[in-house]
């Protein structure tokens, strides 16, 4: 299971727990709204670490993509290259 998916299962798993949690405590209504309020913080942090993991995921693959691509494309010129200078050669020489 990949980062990306265990932070929105603890993110579902954190909002599942407070609603049982509201449900079944016997509290006040302020307490449980301070609850209720903390929880959707937390919830929310949680979600801005996923976003903040994905985003510098995103980045380093697009990066590694970049230099891969820069990597194939001067491998395709040389290849070219030396294909044409054996062709150059081969007609020179009839």
């Amino acid at each position: 299971m990949n980062a990306a998916k265990v932070w929105i299962a603890f993110g579902v798993g954190v909002v599942a727990g407070a609603t049982v949690a509201l449900l079944y405590a016997p509290q006040s209504g302020e307490r449980t709204r301070r609850q209720l309020r903390r929880t959707l913080e937390d919830a929310g942090d949680s979600l801005d670490d996923a976003r903040d993991f994905l985003r510098d995921k995103t980045g380093r693959l697009g990066d590694q993509a970049e230099r891969v691509l820069r990597k194939t494309r001067g491998q395709v010129e040389d290849a070219v290259e030396r294909a044409s200078g054996a062709v150059k050669t081969v007609t020179d020489h009839f």
